[in-house]
């Protein structure tokens, strides 16, 4: 199992190019993610937020300019660093700092009873560990604060998904049909990956079934009361035969949960 450490570590040695590549936020985000996260959170301006594992900001520059005043973080320093550089003319509504999200104690630092609302934009499957930010949140939201997290949906959307092309003759055309295959998935593993093409080296992801997803929260008293399975639209006639999630409209590669303390 991939430690701490070795999380950071390929972090670190990502950020530049990931920052590079992300910048205000990729396809993926901007069409699935964002959309979605921003209906669960249904910020109100003079909202005190907390984005945990900001990665290089982007949704939280999103969050100020939607009126909340952000506290943002992430444990990889570079990620940190493309942040600040990246937030101009909102610098006095975000406050960015390094900290370990798997680390209770730094968590409960950022004050008790402080926000309106906990967000984390795609990230708890890149965590080795939930359940010290399942315990800390309690204490970090004020009463009837919300939590809203996205993830690589764990039934569709996991390293051990295969995309796969059907070729059938039909009356003698080719017909292609893009279908899905799932090799495990109840069992909890850890794996590197890339997230994009390209990245110097892998990352780590951690596969958590729904069950164990949602227990170290549940088990702390939150609720779900929102809940978004998003896909892409159907192709165009320009994708067709194309291997991305653009050829699934029927199945969402994103999963994303409001909890409520």
């Amino acid at each position: 199992m991939a430690q701490r450490g070795d999380t950071r570590a390929a972090w670190e040695t990502n950020a530049r190019f990931w920052d590079g590549r992300y910048q205000e936020g990729n396809e993926f985000h901007l069409t699935l993610v964002a959309p979605a996260t921003e209906e669960l959170l249904d910020i109100q301006p003079g909202d005190v937020v907390v984005d945990i594992a900001c990665g290089n900001g982007a949704f939280s520059r999103r969050l100020a300019q939607l009126g909340a005043q952000v506290t943002a973080f992430d444990f990889s320093e570079s990620l940190i660093e493309c942040a600040r550089e990246r937030t101009q003319n909102l610098e006095y509504q975000i406050d960015y700092s390094i900290l370990d999200a798997t680390d209770m104690e730094a968590l409960l630092h950022l004050g008790k009873g402080r926000f309106d609302a906990a967000v984390c934009t795609m990230a708890l499957m890149d965590m080795s560990a939930i359940e010290p930010l399942a315990e800390a949140l309690p204490e970090l939201l004020k009463p009837n604060g919300r939590f809203v997290f996205s993830v690589m949906h764990p039934c569709f959307n996991q390293m051990g998904t295969r995309l796969v092309f059907e070729e059938k003759d039909r009356g003698g055309e080719l017909v292609l049909t893009p279908s899905i295959r799932i090799l495990r998935y109840l069992t909890p593993f850890a794996t590197e990956g890339t997230g994009m093409r390209g990245q110097p080296v892998p990352h780590w992801y951690f596969h958590r079934p729904l069950q164990e997803l949602f227990r170290p929260f549940l088990s702390r008293g939150f609720q779900i009361d929102g809940l978004e399975e998003r896909a892409f639209p159907p192709p165009g006639p320009e994708d067709a035969g194309r291997l991305s999630w653009d050829a699934f409209p029927e199945i969402p590669p994103v999963l994303l949960i409001r909890l409520r303390r």
